[in-house]
């Protein structure tokens, strides 16, 4: 039996949080110029150490507030990196989440503090240590998640066209989905409200926007299903 505490190695715990986002341009990440050594001035995840009267969660909470000046934010524990050497400085296993957040929400004055940035998952500078690795772990989960839960209500605006919805769903998987056929499958979900209010900037006849119903969608984030795109 482990029971002399004192005689164990002491380790760093830290989370890391891949923050995305959506807009007209596609899928984005939120990334922060690191302001110490080692790797001053270079691209990073936002991260935080956690403390001694914390959880997991609540560490990554309070990471996700501090820099994006959000509550509420829709996240996910999906890995924990504990490679010897990831971190030069100090032995440090960090546990990472994956966000998503309406990117017209985000505090900008917070994010021009903290020279933080959007970036297309296509254009993302290298980052420091294995954030990279970090990132595509997040977006092959993300991609999973789009087949057993609905996605959008985090990303999307409260009223948004289904031409929105299609190209979060596109941005997501990175590629071309037959658009009849996305619609029936979303549809099947029974998770939107169609209003009575069009978008007059997408087309000449302009397109009904929607509406997700947070009850039936929460429930469907609940449930196990199969959403074959």
């Amino acid at each position: 039996m482990l029971n002399n505490y004192n005689s164990e190695d002491k380790v760093l715990l830290s989370v890391d949080c891949i923050i995305f986002g959506f807009d007209n341009e596609g899928l984005k990440i939120l990334l922060i110029k690191r302001d110490f050594e080692p790797e001053k001035g270079k691209w990073s995840l936002m991260g935080g150490f956690l403390k001694k009267d914390e959880s997991l969660n609540k560490a990554a909470i309070r990471v996700l507030n501090f820099y994006t000046g959000l509550q509420d934010i829709y996240m996910e524990q999906f890995y924990a990196y504990s490679e010897v050497d990831r971190d030069p400085v100090e032995r440090t296993i960090s546990v990472a989440y994956y966000a998503l957040i309406n990117i017209e929400n985000h505090n900008a004055e917070l994010i021009k503090n903290y020279e933080a940035q959007w970036f297309s998952i296509s254009k993302m500078p290298k980052l420091i240590f294995d954030h990279n690795e970090m990132v595509s772990h997040a977006m092959r989960r993300l991609r999973y998640r789009t087949s057993t839960k609905p996605v959008g209500f985090e990303l999307l605006p409260e009223k948004f066209t289904m031409r929105q919805l299609l190209e979060l769903y596109e941005a997501v998987l990175d590629k071309n989905l037959d658009k009849r056929n996305f619609i029936s499958k979303i549809n099947s979900l029974d998770i939107l409200v169609k209003l009575n209010e069009k978008d007059m900037l997408s087309s000449r006849k302009g397109s009904y926007l929607y509406k997700f119903d947070k009850e039936k969608y929460d429930a469907q984030l609940l449930n196990h299903f199969v959403l074959n795109l």
